[in-house]
């Protein structure tokens, strides 16, 4: 078997093992795959790329309940036979199960006692958006760019912020793109880091109030042995939002 044809399949089957739940983790996912497709060992280099396993999540996404039971029940890790027309005119994806997907990771991302003493990234994040659902319960925006704020974490720790906006292009809005993307910016105000330029730049957004709360949030959300909701509850919630406005905001 090539090395291109390995990575195709474990980085397929690696998104398999994530999307039905039987795997958590991208190392894991994509280490057990391997040992599926690999004869003897394994080679770094055929390891697919996060973004990789991630390209065929969004596949499963877009997929309709009849083609995502082929990909699922598919035996032979090839992405071109199971589902062959995958993402020329699925249903559309239902983004709060790809924003469940971003989530689970975190649970297994450890941090810095000094910064974080109350643990692992999810249970940061779900204090962030518990403590953002008190201040503004109905702003679907506002509360995803909170839950989802840290998703970046799991895939690339030296850069989150961009690799959680690439990981979640497509399922969020414009504007809760643009809370996320300014996240970390916004913690500078807190601790007086920011110069008057950045101010300017971020206060000409009408999202500027919104950031800042979430920055506020972000460094609430830091406690420990806070009750949070758990994973789906969250999504339900900001689900039921969305429902309630009629038609989602992307």
């Amino acid at each position: 078997m090539s090395s291109e044809r390995l990575r195709r399949r474990v980085a397929f089957e690696a998104a398999r093992l994530i999307y039905a739940r039987e795997e958590t983790q991208y190392a894991r996912a994509k280490m057990k795959a391997a040992r599926r497709f690999a004869v003897g060992a394994i080679k770094p280099d055929d390891l697919p790329h996060n973004r990789e396993v991630r390209r065929h999540l969004r596949i499963f996404d877009r997929a309709g309940p009849d083609e995502q039971r082929e990909l699922l029940t598919n035996s032979d890790g090839e992405p071109d036979s199971a589902g062959a027309t995958a993402g020329r005119g699925f249903m559309v994806a239902d983004r709060f199960r790809t924003h469940e997907l971003l989530l689970a990771p975190l649970e297994h991302v450890s941090q810095s006692p000094d910064e974080h003493p109350e643990g692992d990234v999810l249970y940061h994040s779900l204090q962030v958006f518990e403590l953002s659902r008190e201040r503004l319960p109905y702003d679907e925006d506002f509360l995803l760019s909170a839950l989802l704020h840290d998703v970046g974490k799991a895939i690339d720790r030296r850069d989150h912020v961009a690799a959680g906006l690439e990981a979640l292009a497509g399922s969020i809005s414009p504007r809760t793109a643009w809370l996320i993307e300014h996240h970390v910016e916004a913690l500078s105000f807190h601790d007086g880091s920011a110069g008057a330029r950045l101010r300017r730049r971020l206060e000409a957004s009408e999202s500027f109030d919104e950031l800042m709360l979430l920055a506020e949030c972000d460094r609430q959300g830091r406690a420990v042995g806070m009750s949070v909701p758990e994973v789906c509850d969250a999504l339900s919630y900001i689900r039921d939002l969305d429902g309630a406005c009629g038609e989602s905001t992307l």
